[in-house]
């Protein structure tokens, strides 16, 4: 017999009995307080699954006395709007017309534009969900008539507090004891990844699954980690989870914080992502340590290799290596910078022809055109160096790169400094 799932049994009438959230639903929060005086805006909640979105929308809608409609963008058609559009003005729609438009971002920026008019003229409130970047996919002119706010994961402590409400209503409902250790209530907890729902679901699962002994369900800690395997692993290789996980392993690297970059690397590992480290982890040698450290690059080329070679789980082993290395190792951006600047002036239209001494001259009749004939050969003279413009006209003097502060480049200055006759800074 199919029974109603916990996640729907425990889902919130109220704000106050909303799992986490405590930045927005706090009392004297913005949006809390605008809420409590009946304001009601036009809104997009953004944040993964299973954080609340939903519940607070459905709260909102039903205090708001309007006429509620609910449209899912997986569904819904541009003749489902019309029929709400349809509804304002009506006997139905008289106290006003609430539009609660889950996973907004399927729709099309046609769907979309088709709700502009009402939305703007406040004939229809729109409340739309989305787990993916509406600053991506929301098209703008409606995005710019609403105001984003951001649904967190929930922490730890607010899943454990659904976890015990969960096994205490299963405890009632079903008249038995439920033996729960501490160990795996904390397990259900923390492996939900900030998803209330997943651990719901879970303890529905080992609820459904255990035996009863003398009026007792025992869950063991074996059973919940067979149902919550990977559950924590929250990763999309599309959504926003994925490129934050990516910087946060480079900002952790840039930081030189190798425990932080090791837990960065661990998640996108244990979600199963192998490419996307070893691009970021080439990326990070040449941009964030650089010239510092310049036998990073080999380095970290051959532990990538190694990586893709092995795959996982033994990858872990190489990409741990050289993540710790980038993350120990001096640091220099110079390089990097100095090709952005370069790049920017190109851009721009900063440039003019290359100097004729420095032209190609591997044919016939180069000469005729006066090209390489004034090049001086740099190996040719001391040091392998002689003075000439190497610049094109329009930017002599422009300075790209500019010499970190590390002990490998600071070497290098001072090397070329003496080279061409000037004095180093005192």
């Amino acid at each position: 017999m199919a029974r109603t799932p916990l996640a729907q049994l425990l889902r919130p009438t109220g704000l106050d009995e909303v799992f986490g959230q405590r930045h927005l639903l706090e009392k004297g929060r913005v949006f809390r307080d605008m809420l409590d005086k009946g304001t009601i805006p036009n809104m997009i909640f953004y944040g993964p699954s299973g954080v609340g979105k939903t519940t607070v929308a459905r709260i909102i809608a039903e205090r708001s006395g309007m006429s509620l409609y609910k449209l899912n963008g997986t569904s819904a058609s541009t003749a489902d709007i019309k029929e709400v559009i349809a509804g304002v003005g009506t006997l139905t729609g008289a106290g006003g017309v609430l539009l609660y438009l889950d996973e907004i971002q399927y729709f099309n920026k046609k769907q979309q534009q088709s709700l502009l008019e009402t939305v703007e003229d406040g004939s229809i409130t729109l409340i739309a969900s989305t787990t993916e970047n509406p600053y991506f996919y929301v098209y703008n002119a409606l995005l710019s008539r609403c105001t984003v706010f951001e649904f967190k994961p929930l922490e730890s402590e607010d899943v454990r507090r659904a976890v015990d409400r969960a096994f205490a209503l299963l405890s009632q409902s079903e008249g038995v004891e439920y033996a729960v250790d501490e160990q795996t209530r904390q397990h259900l907890a923390l492996s939900a990844g900030g998803d209330v729902r997943k651990a719901l679901n879970a303890v529905d699962l080992l609820s459904a699954a255990a035996a009863v002994h003398d009026g007792v369900k025992t869950i063991e800690l074996d059973a919940a980690k067979q149902v919550t395997s990977r559950s924590a692993a929250r990763y999309d290789r599309e959504d926003d989870a994925h490129y934050d996980l990516l910087s946060g392993l480079q900002k952790s690297v840039r930081g030189s914080d190798p425990d932080a970059a090791l837990h960065y690397l661990a998640r996108l590992l244990v979600a199963g992502d192998l490419i996307s480290p070893c691009r970021r982890l080439l990326v990070i040698a040449s941009e964030d340590v650089g010239l510092a450290y310049p036998m990073a690059v080999s380095i970290v080329k051959s532990c990538v290799d190694s990586a893709l070679q092995l795959g996982l789980p033994e990858a872990r082993i190489p990409l741990a290596q050289a993540a710790v290395l980038l993350a120990t190792a001096p640091k220099s951006n110079a390089s990097y910078m100095g090709i952005n600047r370069a790049m920017a002036d190109v851009e721009a239209g900063k440039f003019s022809d290359v100097p004729q001494h420095l032209k190609g001259t591997g044919y016939s009749g180069a000469s005729k055109l006066g090209r390489g004939l004034d090049y001086k050969y740099a190996h040719d003279y001391p040091n392998h160096w002689v003075e000439q413009q190497y610049m094109p006209d329009a930017l002599i003097g422009r300075v790209y790169y500019e010499y970190g502060e590390n002990k490998t480049e600071q070497a290098a200055k001072a090397y070329w400094e003496a080279i061409k006759g000037k004095k180093p800074k005192e």
